[in-house]
């Protein structure tokens, strides 16, 4: 009879008055997908962290293989053949792709203190290989790699390492279609093996696709575990919040509804080898989705599109102004914003208190007479915003990077639409957050759609551009393939038929 991979008994941690698990009891089967659900700051990125050995609880007890196990760091947790791809990417940008898959593990391809990175090269391809993993570049820089690609690499480092039990910590919603159908062959492969896997996704289809079994965590406990095939994807929400998610999660209305005015015209646009010819007018009051495999070129579109990137060929024109847009600077004075798919490396100063991620890119709405910012204006906005866009936080002296992701995303976000907007460019606005956030953004998005803001919409999750947009505009290999319209053309099958 096969042991239980790991068991974990009334675990408990506490950072100062908050408590993050609270007497926590679970069992992993050996050979199974456990899922853990809950909203942000329910606990579970803590106990995960518990289990690969980057926090030491305060109580409880742990058995691996029916073996005590308490790793005291992630380098043990690795020798318990324990792993963990965490939720915020935790590679070093500067350093080859093939050389990040074994940081801290060089010893065994170094002679005489000298590494040999060939070897090393020939050891990442082999774990790609082993796994059927997407391919990525092993060499050059890390730093160059999309986020789709880094989150790969992410996992192919925790499988570097050979463990029978993997903790997945969203890293489903970094991926395309495409890359997250390779990425559930790979846990069936890892399972059929007898291997374990913990799963954290805030996707809770895909919960109920993947995992055998799924437990509930909120405010830090584990309110139920039962087989997947128990539960329905709305009992999921309730036992998440607490509660029924209030209102429609998506639209509710089943045709193309904006206003005639046209805000920008986009002809002939063109950017290397990333996108090629992509045409479409953006209406306001308009949700334009923009839809893609892994290697379509959608997110180059925002970039673009927000002028990050020099060197396009083909017009972006601000109909209002008449002006073609080139730079952010352009866009930023024609009433436009841009949302990064990676908001902690592009969007948020991390250091900095969430006060002045508000204030910062809003500068000139607090600036005083002789340009200074008003200080009684800075406080003034950021409680607002606080306030308005529901940040829970301490206070807005309270620093960025300690917020949850949902947190973290609605200051995102709600420093942009705090300002007077014509249009915004919104590159997978849901990433990373809970079902409880994700309903609050879709809210926030269907009021700005109302008030006549033009919305692009880029988004890896085809049930989002389904619920959400009024048009979309689906890309296949860097090329503009169809323009579904909400009225006819929403449906999976058409998006797969045009996407593939």
């Amino acid at each position: 009879m096969m042991k239980d991979k790991i068991q974990i008994e009334n675990i408990s941690k506490t950072f100062g008055n908050t408590v993050a698990n609270n007497n926590i009891n679970l069992l992993i089967k050996t050979g199974s997908v456990h899922g853990l659900a809950g909203e942000n700051g329910s606990g579970k990125s803590t106990l995960a962290s518990i289990i690969c050995g980057m926090q030491k609880s305060d109580t409880g007890t742990m058995l691996k293989d029916g073996l005590p196990y308490l790793p005291l760091n992630p380098i043990e947790a690795n020798d318990k053949h324990v792993a963990m791809v965490v939720q915020e990417l935790g590679i070093i940008g500067m350093l080859p792709p093939a050389i990040n898959m074994f940081l801290g593990k060089t010893d065994q391809f170094s002679k005489s203190g000298i590494v040999n990175v060939k070897m090393i090269q020939k050891a990442a391809k082999e774990q790609f290989e082993k796994w059927e993993l997407p391919i990525i570049p092993l060499t050059g820089v890390t730093e160059k790699l999309s986020i789709e690609q880094r989150k790969i690499l992410e996992l192919a480092r925790a499988l570097a390492s050979d463990p029978d039990l993997l903790i997945l910590d969203e890293i489903s919603q970094a991926l395309s279609q495409d890359t997250r159908e390779a990425l559930y062959k790979f846990i069936k492969k890892f399972t059929e093996q007898g291997k374990s896997i913990l799963m954290i996704t805030h996707d809770l289809e895909e919960m109920m696709k993947i995992c055998d079994t799924i437990s509930v965590l909120r405010d830090g406990e584990v309110i139920e575990t039962k087989s997947s095939q128990q539960f329905t994807i709305s009992e999921l929400q309730k036992i998440m919040i607490g509660r029924e998610v209030s209102g429609n999660y998506y639209r509710d209305d089943h045709k193309e509804d904006f206003q005639q005015d046209i805000i920008l015209k986009v002809n002939n646009l063109s950017f290397g080898h990333e996108i090629e010819n992509i045409n479409f007018d953006l209406y306001k009051g308009e949700i334009l989705g923009i839809c893609g495999l892994s290697d379509a070129g959608i997110h180059s579109v925002g970039k673009v599109l927000f002028g990050l990137e020099s060197g396009f060929t083909g017009t972006i024109t601000d109909v209002v102004s008449g002006k073609n847009l080139k730079t952010p600077q352009d866009v930023l004075k024609v009433k436009g914003a841009y949302l990064s798919k990676d908001r902690d490396a592009d969007g948020l100063m991390l250091k900095a208190s969430v006060g002045q991620n508000l204030t910062i890119p809003n500068a000139s709405l607090i600036a005083g007479p002789l340009g200074f910012m008003n200080p009684k204006k800075v406080r003034e906005l950021s409680e607002s915003a606080r306030k308005n866009f529901e940040i829970k936080c301490e206070g807005v002296g309270s620093i960025i990077g300690q917020l949850s992701g949902g947190n973290k995303q609605k200051v995102n976000l709600s420093r942009w639409l705090i300002r007077d907007l014509n249009f915004i460019i919104l590159d997978c606005p849901t990433r990373g957050v809970d079902v409880g956030v994700k309903a609050y953004i879709y809210g926030v998005l269907k009021k700005a759609k109302k008030d006549g803001i033009g919305i692009i919409m880029i988004t890896d999750e085809l049930t989002e551009a389904l619920g959400m947009a009024d048009r979309i505009l689906v890309m296949r290999e860097h090329k503009q393939s169809g323009m579904l319209s909400r009225e006819k053309d929403f449906s999976a099958e058409k998006m797969a038929e045009v996407m593939l």
